[in-house]
C-alpha cells in the first residue's frame, strides 16, 4: 500500500474502472486498501470479515463506477461510502440474526460515521469541510441544531432524541430531514 497522497486523482482512477480499466482499479486498492480495510474493521470487527467486504466493495466500485456523479460528491467519498454501506448492511444482517433491533443499528451507524469523520478530518478538505459544516449548523434553530448533533454525534435513535427533547417523535423526525435538507444547501 502507499501513503495517502494529496495528488492522486480519484475521480480518473473511476473514470478508469468505468471504462473497464484495470489500472483503475488496481491505483484505487492501492492508495486506499489499507484505509478502507481500517474503517470496514472498525465496523465489521473481523478481520475475514472485513476483507471479503473490501473485496466486494472494489468489485461494487468496478461495476458501478460509471454511476459515480461528482455533482453530489468527492470521487474519495463516494470509495468510501459504497465499503461502508456494504459493512453496514453486513452488520444489519448479522443484527437480525442475532436479534439486534434498529435503534442499535442506528446508534452504530451514527458512531461510526462519527469516529470516521473524526479520522480523516486532520486532512485539509476536511478541515475545511468541518468549518462549513460547523457554520451551518449554526444557521439551525437550537432545538433542529441539537437533534441533529444528538442523532450524529450521541448516536441517539429518533426515539431517544424524542424523549431528550420532550417532543413527539414524529416532529423530531420532520425536523432532522428539515435540517439535513438546510444543511445540504447551505454546503453547495
Amino acid at each position: 500500500m502507499t501513503e495517502h497522497s494529496q495528488d492522486f486523482d480519484y475521480q480518473a482512477a473511476l473514470a478508469a474502472c468505468a471504462s473497464k480499466e484495470r489500472h483503475g482499479l488496481h491505483a484505487l486498492y492501492e492508495q486506499e486498501g489499507g484505509r478502507l480495510l481500517g474503517v470496514v474493521m472498525r465496523i465489521v470487527r473481523d478481520h475475514a470479515l472485513a476483507e471479503d467486504i473490501v473485496h466486494d466493495a472494489l468489485i461494487n466500485i468496478w461495476l458501478r463506477a460509471d454511476s459515480f456523479d461528482p455533482a453530489r460528491g468527492s470521487a474519495r467519498g463516494w470509495i468510501y461510502t459504497v465499503a461502508r454501506n456494504l459493512a453496514l448492511n453486513t452488520v444489519r444482517n448479522r443484527g437480525r440474526e442475532l436479534g439486534l433491533d434498529q435503534g442499535g443499528v442506528e446508534a452504530l451507524d451514527a458512531r461510526l460515521s462519527y469516529e470516521h469523520w473524526q479520522q480523516n478530518r486532520a486532512e485539509s478538505s476536511w478541515a475545511d469541510h468541518g468549518q462549513r459544516v460547523e457554520h451551518c449548523l449554526d444557521q439551525l434553530e437550537p432545538e433542529r441544531r441539537s437533534c441533529i448533533l444528538h442523532a450524529y454525534i450521541d448516536g441517539c435513535t429518533h426515539h431517544e432524541i424524542a424523549e431528550r427533547m420532550d417532543a413527539p417523535l414524529g416532529t423530531v423526525k420532520a425536523w432532522i430531514r428539515r435540517s439535513l435538507l438546510a444543511l445540504r444547501e447551505c454546503m453547495t
